[in-house]
């Protein structure tokens, strides 16, 4: 079996490092975190007008009309140039609300919506498949965080604050899972200028932070149990990507920083516990690889396994992004702590994706959650 990137997904790979390296140096992505609104407004255009963001909507409705695993290649990318951009939100809310405009697709987790709230989903996606609007993803890990009930008119309004909302300061529309009296469902909520949160100081200074309040917000209701599983595996799976670019990205700068640092006349990368770190290291990056690729082809397949998957990607991706920071901070030294040095961009944007959508132990329960069943009928889980 071929466990290798296609000839396209390796062009797709290509162009957006291409992209990125020349739009996205350090220098600039040090000159938005120093800003006062921590988005790319150049980078995003660059982005929007390569279709990245409609990257796995349908040719024959205006996307690219690729897969999953053409998603992670992209998220791969982001993380390794820290690219201030909310990639990912969007890509999340674009997929959410597309997908709830094609009622009658158990698969998505649809339903079937009125052709006014049709109409008004359909204008969120095309805005947001086109970079002209920006959206973010309120995910609480309390089911109960958020609550959503009918108002006497019989439209939908939600209650309560999901964790602090990435990008949610300059988000245009949030999807959000909430509990109707149905269980878990799948919202969307326009962001006014009202309500929207206020940026919060933040540890990852290349994106904004924010507390969503929904107190009575309306909300269009975008699909049951199945469309908040999709959404959760699809977050887990493209926040473990950037993960893993991110660490690639520290990776090579510790080896090349190993092999150039010179102490008692000799490179410190010909030091043995120098060189077990940095094998550990590798170790570590190449499962985030593995873990990330096949929890992106079972999402993108439908695959039976492919909740188990996303969770097992986030769990190792989340320790083993812990693990790649600490050992290059170790090999670094001193200047891998200083302000000056790019390294502490990293490891701050690592935190924040170890805990996005969960952390390792929510999707250790998760995961278990899921292989429980299997093993008390006598199943195999893997």
């Amino acid at each position: 079996m071929d466990f290798e990137l296609s000839e396209d997904q390796l062009a797709l790979q290509h162009a957006a490092s291409a992209l990125l390296d020349k739009t996205c140096p350090p220098e600039r992505v040090r000159a938005v975190a120093d800003g006062d609104r921590h988005i790319d407004d150049d980078l995003w255009a660059a982005m929007a007008a390569q279709g990245w963001m409609a990257i796995d909507r349908p040719a024959a409705d205006g996307g690219l009309g690729l897969g999953e695993v053409e998603v992670v290649v992209l998220c791969e990318q982001v993380g390794r140039h820290l690219a201030p951009v909310p990639f990912t939100g969007s890509v999340l809310a674009h997929g959410a609300l597309h997908s709830a405009r094609r009622s009658g697709r158990p698969d998505a987790g649809a339903v079937t919506v009125s052709a006014a709230e049709g109409s008004e989903l359909a204008e969120w996606a095309a805005r947001l498949a086109a970079g002209e609007a920006v959206g973010a993803v309120g995910w609480a890990r309390r089911p109960d965080a958020v609550r959503a009930s009918r108002t006497r008119q019989g439209e939908w309004q939600l209650e309560g604050r999901p964790d602090p909302v990435v990008y949610g300061p300059a988000a245009d529309v949030v999807v959000v899972p909430a509990l109707d009296e149905g269980g878990p469902a799948l919202f969307a909520v326009a962001v006014d200028g009202a309500r929207r949160p206020a940026a919060q100081p933040a540890m990852d200074r290349t994106r904004d932070l924010g507390w969503l309040t929904l107190d009575g917000a309306p909300a269009s209701r975008l699909g049951g149990a199945d469309a908040v599983t999709a959404l959760v595996d699809r977050a887990a799976v493209m926040v473990s990507a950037e993960m893993l670019g991110g660490a690639e990205q520290v990776l090579e700068a510790t080896v090349q920083y190993a092999k150039d640092r010179i102490q008692f006349g000799r490179p410190i990368g010909s030091f043995q516990a120098v060189k077990h770190r940095c094998a550990d290291m590798l170790v570590d990056v190449e499962g985030m690889r593995s873990s990330v690729y096949y929890a992106g082809w079972a999402v993108g397949a439908g695959d039976s396994d492919a909740s188990a998957a996303a969770s097992a990607a986030k769990v190792w991706c989340s320790d083993a992004a812990r693990r790649v920071m600490s050992s290059a901070l170790q090999v670094h030294g001193g200047i891998g702590f200083t302000w000056e040095h790019d390294l502490h961009l990293f490891v701050k944007r690592s935190q924040l994706d170890q805990v996005s959508f969960g952390d390792a132990p929510y999707h250790r329960e998760r995961l278990a959650a899921i292989l429980r069943p299997r093993a008390e009928a006598g199943e195999p889980v893997l």
